[in-house]
């Protein structure tokens, strides 16, 4: 991969999708707090309209529906500022909008595919259309399914075990081959679990229903429920529970900017793993949940969940060395900290 090229410092247009949502949120704040431009386009079935940022511009629609796309790229011109970008001024895409739940893909796998693989297809040939020819994508670690080595690298095998990481994998493969035939340069990230919140807790993570674990158990603890259960005791693990590196959704917001910025630059495509190196088992974070919080709950170990490699822990030594990425709230106590102050702001709320 070639050495990373002077950026280019005027001011940028992003087209973020899913940019209501949690990660797209911080991330949409993270680059308007850079001076860089942003419209959001989303279809608030996952999101919440109040997360986005006011100086972004907000599009509800789906990156499937063609009416929405003009919008959502009729919208750049009127922005005025230095950004150039495309003919229809928009730098980039920062693609994160689709579905996320492993186990609700293994049971309706059709709606995955529809909705991660062909609706996103509509957007690419949108961005041909109007020679928008930089795109970062949501990726996920699900891509490498049971890995054969840790920590995983971007050349480990990618064979998902669920339909989560097949829809992923195979929108990767989309953004490859538009690659090669029509210019299109991406760059993908395959992320860990990510967690955390804005550090003061102003944003946060807000799925209904949530099915992750950190914001499972905190929303247990703050509503004093004396169970928590905990989905597989009988992994190859050192307590028989998943193993999985967790990355702060700042962190991950930061990276996605400097992709951002990296591909608007000129540079190549390119994967990148976003994680922090280290593995802690479920009932590790269990643990740390009860630390942080000064809580308890007891608890229930249950069956395993369709679909759950039982370690996933990443390499992310490219995105250091190549994107200058360094993450700068690594620690799972901190991490946690974060997402439980913003559960205590909701509470009060």
């Amino acid at each position: 991969m070639q050495r990373r090229k002077e950026r280019d410092l005027r001011k940028m247009k992003f087209l973020v999708t899913g940019g209501a949502g949690y990660i797209g949120a911080v991330t949409t704040r993270m680059l308007l707090d850079a001076g860089h431009q942003v419209v959001v386009l989303d279809t608030l079935e996952k999101g919440h309209r109040k997360a986005v940022d006011r100086r972004a511009r907000l599009v509800v629609g789906d990156v499937g529906d063609g009416r929405a796309l003009d919008e959502a790229f009729a919208a750049f011109p009127e922005l005025g500022g230095d950004g150039g970008g495309s003919v229809g001024g928009c730098d980039a895409v920062m693609h994160l909008a689709g579905y996320i739940e492993v186990a609700e893909s293994q049971a309706e796998p059709g709606r995955y595919f529809e909705n991660n693989v062909s609706r996103p297809l509509v957007m690419l040939r949108a961005m041909a259309e109007r020679g928008v020819r930089a795109i970062c994508f949501s990726s996920t670690a699900a891509v490498y399914g049971e890995p054969e080595a840790v920590p995983i690298t971007e050349e480990s095998p990618t064979r998902p075990i669920n339909a989560y990481g097949a829809s992923k994998l195979m929108f990767e493969e989309l953004l490859e081959w538009f690659g090669r035939l029509q210019g299109l340069r991406s760059v993908r990230f395959r992320y860990f679990n990510v967690a955390g919140a804005w550090p003061d807790g102003s944003l946060g993570e807000a799925h209904q229903p949530e099915t992750h674990i950190v914001p499972r158990i905190l929303q247990a603890m703050a509503a004093g429920r004396e169970e928590f259960q905990v989905y597989g005791s009988d992994y190859p693990t050192k307590d028989g529970t998943c193993v999985r590196d967790y990355i702060h959704v700042a962190d991950l917001g930061l990276a996605h900017r400097l992709g951002l910025e990296w591909l608007v630059a000129g540079n190549e495509s390119g994967v990148f793993n976003l994680g922090n190196g280290r593995g802690f088992s479920n009932l590790e974070v269990v643990r740390t949940c009860a630390e942080v919080t000064g809580r308890e709950v007891r608890i229930e170990l249950g069956p395993r969940r369709a679909g759950d490699p039982a370690v996933l822990v990443a390499s992310s030594e490219r995105a250091r060395r190549v994107l200058g990425w360094e993450p700068e709230r690594s620690r799972l106590g901190q991490i946690i900290g974060d997402a439980w102050e913003w559960h205590r702001r909701q509470l009060e709320a």
